[in-house]
């Protein structure tokens, strides 16, 4: 549906996108993520066109564009990180405003924020001013304001950050109502697991530089980041006797003992444990706790972006 080819952005001190190549498919959603600083915001102000790109170029439908252009513009909807609402109107009156700029007749208008607004969980308060909302119903009401003209392609900039997890949770089935009626979706997070449970294709943005796309099992292959687990023993278990632990897997798995925590790590590891466990048994030691490490989001985007602390 819309793709992005060596889309470059520099600012005086900084290149903030570097030879971008991305590609959004009709009907799915994309979790754009990175560190802060990253270029996830200048890359969605690009698409929705409020900022010029410096090089690159921006096909929808297979046929490049500009993003002025106005049946583009038309068809997308653009929720930002800031909360673009005013806080001495209404949510109702607020909603109405933006279907105004969006040219929609006031009847169709009304009709769209009566359905955005039960949906969102807010009719109740339609009539509140929205200084007097939660940061979460604001939330809410922000990514309303994005869809009163049913566009096709939106445009999602941490759209539940810093919100209370009912909120959240309301969010998140709102969207997948959204992903269900065939909405393209590109979506920034700092929270890993909602883009792992919400997206179908994740990328990593680092630098200004797209490091790794794909589906998450794809993204697991590419890392390839083996599942572990770590028993725990009781301290007085001490000395273990690993090579008879691993006699039968040492061609499958690595071992590693520090202190009294036995860490396995290996491709089939959960199904190899109760084998592993009774090997242990055997050997009389007492277990204290067992903790399977799956290959998860964080570990693959921790992978790839590094450790190091970002401000």
């Amino acid at each position: 549906m819309l793709s992005i080819s060596a889309l470059s952005k520099s600012y005086p001190n900084h290149a903030a996108l570097k030879q971008i190549d991305l590609h959004l498919q009709e009907g799915k959603m994309l979790g754009l993520l990175g560190p802060n600083g990253a270029g996830k915001t200048t890359l969605i102000n690009i698409l929705s066109g409020l900022s010029k790109r410096d090089a690159g170029t921006i096909s929808w439908f297979n046929k490049e564009i500009a993003t002025t252009d106005s049946r583009y513009k038309q068809s997308i909807g653009v929720v930002p990180q800031e909360i673009s609402l005013y806080q001495d109107l209404s949510a109702y009156q607020n909603l109405l405003f933006w279907g105004s700029l969006y040219g929609l007749k006031k009847s169709v208008s009304k009709e769209k924020t009566d359905r955005i607004l039960q949906d969102l969980g807010l009719y109740d308060r339609r009539h509140d001013l929205v200084k007097t909302y939660s940061g979460g119903m604001k939330r809410r009401i922000n990514i309303g304001a994005a869809l009163l003209h049913d566009p096709s392609l939106i445009f999602m900039d941490e759209p539940t950050v810093g919100i209370d997890p009912q909120s959240r949770n309301l969010i998140y089935n709102y969207i997948e109502k959204l992903k269900t009626s065939g909405k393209t979706i590109l979506y920034t997070t700092h929270y890993l697991e909602e883009a792992e449970n919400l997206c179908d294709r994740i990328a990593i943005l680092d630098n200004g530089k797209i490091i790794v796309q794909g589906t998450l099992d794809e993204l697991r292959t590419i890392s390839k980041i083996q599942e572990s687990v770590e028993i725990l023993l009781y301290a007085t278990e001490l000395p273990v006797d690993i090579a008879a632990i691993s006699a039968e897997y040492q061609h499958r798995f690595s071992f590693y003992l520090k202190d009294h925590a036995l860490t396995i790590s290996g491709s089939g590891i959960a199904e190899a444990l109760p084998d592993l466990l009774s090997t242990m048994i055997n050997q009389s030691l007492k277990i204290k706790k067992i903790e399977i490490k799956k290959i998860n989001l964080e570990n693959i985007f921790l992978q790839f972006t590094g450790y190091q602390l970002r401000d």
